[in-house]
């Protein structure tokens, strides 16, 4: 699946209010057979976005009007710790989300968000506080990443800076994936070995 190139957003922000949100809460574990093909967003959050019956629960967060089209995640700390599931990603960015806000994330999900077009961006935990309040009190509000400059925009105009690994940022800008970077350097590598023939004849 190709990825969206990510350059700037402005989107509404949906608030997640619960540290150490895990991947089998993102994703539950019996999606993790379902092909790629699938549309992975219909599986996220699923036990919390809807009762036994299949009927949504209202009072979560993404079943409200002003947050079911939102496209960035304003989360506490710890956000997707727990098992490596790739599969978290995918249904986040499915869904459509293109960042996530937190103070902290599981490793691996931080990882695997980047190789998959979800932006991960950490902030200080009081500046993530003051968003968070910020969009709950207010449902609907915006915020606005600007990769290229690493820089968001908060709801109240506060901007602040973010910090991510040169070659993730590449990718994402450009909408590549490791396979996809590799194949964009293939001329350059049969540069290299026609030279490198050249240099040995």
């Amino acid at each position: 699946m190709s990825l969206k190139p990510f350059q700037t957003l402005d989107a509404v922000a949906v608030p997640i209010a619960q540290p150490n949100l895990d991947t089998d809460q993102i994703l539950p574990a019996r999606y993790l057979q379902k092909p790629r093909s699938n549309n992975f967003g219909e599986y996220l959050f699923r036990d919390l976005r809807f009762r036994k019956d299949s009927s949504e629960d209202p009072e979560f967060v993404l079943n409200k009007p002003a947050y079911r089209n939102g496209q960035i995640i304003v989360a506490e700390r710890n956000f997707g710790c727990g098992s490596s599931r790739e599969h978290a990603v995918w249904a986040l960015y499915d869904y459509g989300f293109r960042a996530v806000i937190a103070p902290s994330f599981g490793d691996i999900f931080s990882s695997n968000a980047l190789k998959n077009g979800l932006l991960p961006i950490v902030l200080p935990e009081a500046i993530v506080s003051e968003m968070l309040a910020a969009v709950q009190a207010a449902p609907g509000s915006r915020i606005k990443v600007d990769l290229a400059e690493q820089t968001i925009v908060a709801p109240a105009g506060a901007v602040h800076s973010f910090d991510i690994d040169p070659f993730a940022k590449h990718c994402l800008l450009n909408g590549l994936d490791e396979l996809d970077y590799t194949l964009s350097l293939l001329e350059h590598v049969a540069e290299f070995e026609q030279r490198l023939d050249r240099a040995q004849s």
